[in-house]
């Protein structure tokens, strides 16, 4: 998850040091600090705040599945799997991240989001489609075959 503004922690798979990733550093590829070696494409969720949007998802190269959630939501908590399962996936090509909206008021109202768990997948910045409430795994795929590269 994020450790500041606009950055994430990536365990370096050749020699398991720990690398803080900013967001300009995630669209090329980044290195290990420590052995040099090339770090895997973000491969699990990433913290999305209001103070971090502008730079995480409005900025973003890649298109961005953007999970609105909060801690006290069962339905919320059924779709985390799916959403690490698809960041995983869809890693390099599609970044996913998470927006506790209870946390961040701010963006949440923004969007109107009025109902959780919503996805929102944006691409160029502006958000291009919206899944509100439980999809199954194979529908929020096709919809961002739609956008990935």
């Amino acid at each position: 998850m994020t450790t500041g503004p606009a950055s994430v922690i990536i365990q370096c798979p050749k020699c398991g040091t720990k690398n803080r990733v900013s967001a300009e550093q995630w669209e090329k590829t980044p290195v290990c600090g420590k052995c040099k070696a090339p770090l895997p494409a973000h491969a699990e969720p990433i913290e999305v705040t209001d103070q971090n949007f502008g730079e995480l998802i409005v900025k973003s190269s890649l298109p961005v599945l953007l999970d609105m959630w909060a801690p006290w939501c069962g339905p919320c908590r059924m779709v985390a799997p799916m959403i690490e399962k698809l960041a995983a996936e869809y890693a390099g090509r599609v970044r996913v991240g998470k927006l506790n909206t209870d946390s961040n008021p701010a963006t949440a109202s923004r969007f109107r989001i009025d109902s959780i768990p919503t996805l929102l997948i944006f691409r160029g910045g502006r958000e291009v489609d919206r899944i509100v409430g439980l999809a199954p795994i194979e529908d929020v795929r096709r919809r961002l075959e739609s956008v990935a590269p």
